[in-house]
């Protein structure tokens, strides 16, 4: 497949994941009716909506660049052998510029209302930790977080896109390990586990000029995350190969 047809690929799925998924934390989670009767889906809504988005896009896209949509997912293939390496810049680049924009869109849609329920000025889905954590999570336990739960989600990726697994399930299995973990993880990061998502609602926050601070703690959303799906990478490899012995 040409190298340019998996960039618009990536692109618009990732665009679709943050859109989508944070989307649903920005205008769903938390939604009042004028009388005051609470509709808004919560953080058990806003987990399922982020794994809709990767099964939507892995049916959508992922004959024409695997459905990444994820930095780490991308170095968790690459380590794993599924993935050249003259393809890992490019899908990058596409998977942050799709986030990026995907956020700037959700941005221009939400503070076009009023509710003072759209809470645009203390996070924007933004993930964090210290006192940007939804549960006062520090650093060391947020790092953790990411890094083990990313690396269950490229287990799940890996072992769920195998040759011998059952064919024509996988998005299934990924994007309910996806919903999984961000039931496990919103609580103490608003879960990450992927470094494009976390950048681009942190890029949009940073120009419109309202907050810096998910910028300045955007390093530990792509070092764990990265770090835990390399290390996926190479553990599926190593059970890979001893099933060929």
């Amino acid at each position: 497949m040409d190298l340019s047809k998996k960039f618009l690929a990536e692109f618009f799925g990732t665009f679709w994941l943050v859109f989508g998924g944070c989307g649903s934390a920005v205008l769903a989670a938390k939604y009042l009716t004028p009388d005051g009767v609470q509709l808004g889906i919560g953080f058990v809504g806003v987990a399922l909506a982020f794994g809709l988005t990767v099964l939507t896009m892995a049916y959508a896209i992922g004959h024409i660049s695997g459905c990444h949509l994820n930095p780490a997912v991308s170095f968790g293939l690459l380590f794993a052998g599924r993935m050249p390496f003259k393809d890992l810049i490019p899908y990058i680049l596409a998977q942050v510029l799709g986030g990026a924009v995907g956020a700037g869109f959700l941005y221009f849609i939400a503070s076009g209302s009023g509710n003072s329920g759209f809470d645009l000025k203390n996070g924007f889905a933004c993930n964090g930790f210290d006192e940007h954590s939804p549960g006062g999570y520090t650093m060391i336990p947020c790092a953790v977080a990411e890094a083990l739960l990313t690396f269950f989600f490229l287990m799940i990726i890996l072992g769920a896109t195998d040759a011998k697994a059952p064919a024509g399930f996988a998005p299934i299995a990924i994007g309910l390990g996806l919903t999984l973990i961000h039931l496990i993880g919103i609580p103490i990061t608003n879960l990450s586990v992927n470094p494009a998502r976390s950048t681009g609602p942190a890029l949009i926050m940073k120009f419109q000029g309202s907050i810096d601070w998910p910028v300045k703690q955007l390093w530990l959303f792509w070092a764990a995350p990265i770090g835990g799906a390399i290390v996926a990478g190479i553990v599926h490899r190593l059970f890979a190969s001893e099933s060929k012995n």
